[in-house]
């Protein structure tokens, strides 16, 4: 061989190795873009930084666990809270209620209690009577709630067909004395320069209450025992009646063997009354038989 031939040859070798080891790496490429579109651009883009194979294949592994159809817990659905509303203590000016949780309690509780807050109703609270009264002084209380000093309070003595006199008090209680004439009192609840509720009272004369407390428990005595009376009557009646319907057939069958019997008694009452009227009559007729025998016989 002439010196320098084995060149040639070296290099058709090292191209030879190097095809066949970039055809196995080529095939692997083509068959993961096949199946992974997002492993085959993370594969591109190393590639195209020159971050090398191993590289690629890490962040196209990373790209396909963080996919979010794959999540290892899935949101759960939110449990739809239902309010509901109590009653409120009050019918009028201002009260609270509670407010109650209807779904999502929790312990699986049908209804739980979430707050209590404040309600409010009509403003006119009518004719109120007083918290405590004897024969001497009255003690009469406008419509607040806790704590009472967030309210403001004006009490007025009202006078027919004249303007009401405002008095001084300016609490929610008032004590007055009994008056020579009777007097009514109004109270008027402010929160907030809104008025919230107005109250008024009668006060009476000391004469006046004691003649209210002697009729008052008489009537309403006779008032109670007439209503209990009616009502009873109405409860056995209803009684007496579902009765015979439910039994109609036995009570039918009562009634008409008691009509028949009392229909036998009658005709043999007849009977009877017939037979002492012919027996009435046989001694007579014995008698005129007698006296004609007795006349053929003289003769």
């Amino acid at each position: 061989m002439r010196p320098g031939g084995g060149c040639p040859a070296a290099l058709l070798l090292a191209v030879g190795w190097l095809l066949l080891a970039g055809l196995p790496a080529a095939r692997g490429v083509n068959v993961t873009a096949l199946q992974d579109p997002g492993r085959a651009r993370s594969l591109d883009e190393g590639e195209h930084y020159g971050d090398g194979d191993g590289e690629g294949e890490g962040e196209a592994e990373e790209g396909a666990e963080n996919y979010p159809g794959e999540s290892e817990h899935p949101s759960q659905p939110e449990v739809v809270k239902e309010v509901e509303f109590g009653m409120c203590t009050v019918t009028c000016g201002v009260g609270i209620r509670e407010v109650m949780l209807t779904n999502g309690c929790p312990g699986g509780e049908s209804k739980c209690i979430v707050r209590v807050e404040e309600c409010r109703g009509p403003v006119d609270c009518g004719w109120g009577k007083p918290i405590s009264e004897s024969l001497d002084s009255v003690k009469l209380a406008c419509v607040h709630t806790a704590p009472e000093n967030r309210f403001k309070y004006i009490w007025k003595i009202l006078r027919p067909e004249q303007q009401p006199v405002v008095l001084a008090n300016d609490s929610a209680i008032l004590e007055v004395s009994r008056p020579i004439h009777p007097l009514d009192y109004e109270c008027d609840t402010f929160e907030n320069n809104e008025i919230v509720a107005s109250l008024r009272f009668t006060v009476y004369t000391s004469n006046e209450l004691q003649m209210k407390r002697s009729k008052g428990p008489d009537t309403d005595a006779v008032l109670v025992f007439v209503l209990t009376i009616g009502v009873v009557m109405c409860i056995f009646v209803i009684f007496v009646l579902i009765f015979i319907i439910i039994n109609w057939a036995a009570v039918k069958s009562f009634w008409e063997g008691k009509v028949s019997g009392t229909e036998v008694r009658s005709e043999q009452t007849s009977v009877k009354g017939k037979g002492s009227a012919s027996l009435e009559r046989s001694p007579t007729g014995i008698r005129g038989r007698e006296d004609d025998a007795l006349s053929e016989w003289n003769d």
